[in-house]
């Protein structure tokens, strides 16, 4: 069943029009016709059901037919990663991350980041076709590339973990995860973070965390930040 984004879509409306890209999609490509079924998604939460009631290809006009609230997940995970200078990597993350289940995701801009500048358009629209994809009810929260020491200073300690490479004493990050109830992790460009970078984190009360022994690179780190909390509080 084909399945549409409607970030304005509220509950109790008895009709919706598709936008001209959705429209075409659906009577040109897949061809769609009146009374085939379509899939609602609002990305707050509601799930909807629909009929085609005319198949315009440019103003598709749908009958809804039901309407489900789903709640969203009791535990909150927030990943707070460098870009990478190579983009395709950063969007495979975050299609990805949408695909397994985050909340927020945070680009920060570090001492050692080669991407110094972000657009969030094109990454957008990537959540929304994976939270398409997945048959995800929330969209995730994307935030503007932010410099380091601004968003440590905002974060809170208490659930804020830096994943990072330097020597010292680090707790697993599924531990930590598994016991409260949210997670914000941060995960370093390229070259991890500097010292000056962890030392602030640390001063803050931001705890370090590993992800394994393996070295991941800045995209893998991030993604598995995102699985490990998850599987830590499904589990």
């Amino acid at each position: 069943m084909l399945t549409c984004y409607a970030p304005d879509l509220r509950p109790g409306q008895p009709a919706y029009t598709l936008s001209e890209e959705e429209s075409k999609h659906a009577v040109r490509v897949l061809r769609l016709g009146p009374g085939a079924p379509v899939a609602l998604v609002d990305g707050r939460g509601g799930r909807y059901q629909a009929v085609v009631a005319d198949a315009n290809p440019k103003r598709c006009q749908l009958r809804l037919t039901a309407h489900e609230a789903v709640p969203p997940r009791p535990y909150l995970t927030h990943v707070a990663v460098a870009p990478t200078k190579n983009l395709d990597r950063l969007e495979w993350f975050v299609e990805k991350a949408v695909e397994v289940g985050v909340d927020r995701i945070s680009f920060l801009r570090c001492a050692r980041s080669e991407r110094r500048e972000l657009k969030l358009e094109r990454l957008e629209k990537i959540a929304v076709s994976a939270l398409k994809q997945s048959g995800q009810a929330w969209l995730p929260q994307l935030d503007e590339l932010t410099d380091f020491a601004p968003f440590v200073a905002a974060a809170e300690a208490a659930t804020t973990f830096i994943a990072h490479l330097e020597a010292g004493e680090r707790t697993a990050l599924a531990q930590v995860a598994a016991a409260g109830t949210g997670c914000c992790v941060l995960i370093g460009p390229e070259g991890d973070f500097t010292p000056e970078e962890i030392a602030l984190a640390l001063g803050r009360g931001i705890r370090p965390v590993t992800l394994g022994a393996s070295r991941l690179r800045t995209e893998t780190a991030a993604l598995a930040a995102v699985f490990t909390a998850h599987i830590a509080r499904e589990i």
